[in-house]
């Protein structure tokens, strides 16, 4: 993978499911200014839209507009998700070849229901995990299932996984040098029942096909780079650097959502703010974290 300072190439990946916020000034912020400390870096913008029911046509423009308005420009053409389908089944159709994902045919809940009958369900950093109701199924009533057209997921074997990879660490800007934990998310869905394909696989698979350095994200997504790191080397695909940068949170301390339309960019520039004044707003109180000593 490049290392270079020239050949740095991050991305700005919001889903056009409503309209940018300051939390996503502060993301597109990072991965643009991180490119542009290189004299040939690349900011690239990704639609990620592959929850088809939020989507709505009007927010890719909407975002682009917010973007524009904001003085941030983007290298390249915007990637849409939902024109990659063939590649995420073919990475899908690879973990498969390895025995490394299982059809998963739980409903919310009966997960639910299992959880609630255990001792004590698996804990992770954003609650109960999967239990492993499918993962214990045997072969043949697997096939029977399928065989009957019972909706199913597809989620990732993490504890086989891991005995196939061995230890693995991977190298954030901020944090330094982490070691990887596999199970930290348990096993996740690789390709939701009405899609195909879910957040972990598509974004693994277009990182390494946009050729992504440096990934940005906030340090919410941190439990998702373990999962990541582990698809990278499953799929045999190029290990980025990372920097998971600090989160914009709301009067209650809680991360901004696209519910708080009061910080919406739309309603920011509405209230006779300046792009200036919301650059500086996110600047000053939040402190991106970009420094070109971090660069290796």
């Amino acid at each position: 993978m490049p290392r270079n300072n020239s050949e740095i190439r991050t991305r700005f990946a919001p889903s056009p499911t409503g309209r940018l916020h300051l939390g996503h000034v502060l993301a597109a912020r990072v991965a643009d200014a991180l490119a542009r400390q290189s004299p040939a870096g690349k900011f690239l913008l990704r639609f990620e839209d592959i929850d088809a029911p939020r989507v709505r046509e009007i927010y890719y423009q909407n975002i682009i507009e917010d973007l524009e308005w904001l003085g941030l420009h983007w290298d390249e053409m915007p990637l849409r998700q939902t024109t990659r389908t063939a590649a995420y089944e073919a990475a899908l159709a690879r973990l498969l070849g390895k025995s490394l994902v299982y059809p998963c045919f739980c409903t919310r809940r009966e997960i639910q229901d299992e959880w609630a009958n255990m001792a004590a369900a698996p804990q992770g950093p954003e609650g109960p995990l999967y239990p492993g109701t499918c993962r214990r199924l045997a072969a043949s009533e697997r096939e029977a299932k399928i065989a009957a057209g019972t909706p199913h997921a597809w989620r990732l074997d993490s504890q086989l996984a891991a005995t196939i990879t061995g230890p693995l660490t991977f190298h954030d800007l901020r944090f330094g040098t982490l070691a990887a934990n596999p199970g930290l998310l348990g096993d996740v869905v690789l390709a939701r029942k009405d899609i195909g394909t879910a957040y972990h696989l598509a974004v693994v698979v277009d990182d390494a096909f946009q050729q992504i350095t440096h990934v940005t994200r906030g340090e919410d997504l941190l439990p998702s780079t373990h999962v990541h790191r582990l698809l990278q080397v499953l799929l045999e695909l190029p290990e980025p650097e990372y920097l998971h940068h600090p989160l914009v949170l709301d009067e209650q301390g809680k991360r901004l959502a696209k519910r708080h339309d009061a910080l919406a960019i739309a309603a920011l520039r509405e209230s006779g703010q300046t792009a200036a004044e919301v650059l500086a707003r996110v600047n000053a109180e939040f402190q991106p974290p970009l420094r070109t000593s971090w660069h290796r």
